[in-house]
């Protein structure tokens, strides 16, 4: 009987004398190119299962082989994708929307071990002169880019802002006019 199982009846028997000191056996390591399952997934990303059935009903992209009774078995090239979903959501800042608008421009690249290079990204490496540019474009897709500038390029940002909003105003001032 498993720990789990233990919380789950707290009459069962419990164990003693040598099997109460034996650690749980640990699940030998599967292959890199084995399925898996979507607790061993949802562990190995660190989001609760939930999310990663959530994530499958926004993400067409994400097919998990189902067995019977519906069990979810991912591939690895799931588990990549599912990665870099995380990575982009909970560390880059992204919205829901915000990925998927990415992975639909084609603007999203998974390369080794999951890490996640968005078009932006990609072209500031390739080119030294243009990393500003495309390092600004790629955070104003990001709801917490204002967290990182200072005030000086927040300023400049609302200055843009306002200009773009008088040039809309002069421009439906001109459709309408005709």
């Amino acid at each position: 009987m498993t720990g789990a199982q233990r919380a789950r009846n707290p009459h069962a028997p419990q164990p003693t004398g040598e099997a109460a000191r034996r650690p749980a056996p640990r699940r030998a390591e599967k292959s890199a190119t084995a399925f898996r399952t979507i607790s061993e997934v949802a562990d190995d990303l660190e989001v609760p299962q939930h999310v990663l059935r959530f994530w499958e009903t926004k993400f067409p992209q994400i097919r998990p082989m189902k067995r019977g009774g519906g069990r979810r078995y991912y591939r690895p090239e799931d588990i990549d994708l599912l990665r870099a979903i995380r990575d982009l959501l909970y560390e880059q800042g992204y919205t829901i929307k915000g990925v998927q608008k990415l992975m639909r421009e084609g603007g999203l690249k998974i390369g080794e071990e999951g890490v996640v290079e968005t078009q932006a990204e990609a072209e500031a490496a390739a080119e030294p002169g243009a990393a500003g540019t495309a390092a600004r474009a790629a955070s104003e897709d990001l709801p917490l880019f204002r967290a990182s500038m200072d005030d000086q390029q927040l300023r400049e940002i609302r200055g843009i802002a306002g200009e773009l909003s008088e040039l809309r105003d002069r421009l439906r001032k001109a459709i309408d006019g005709r």
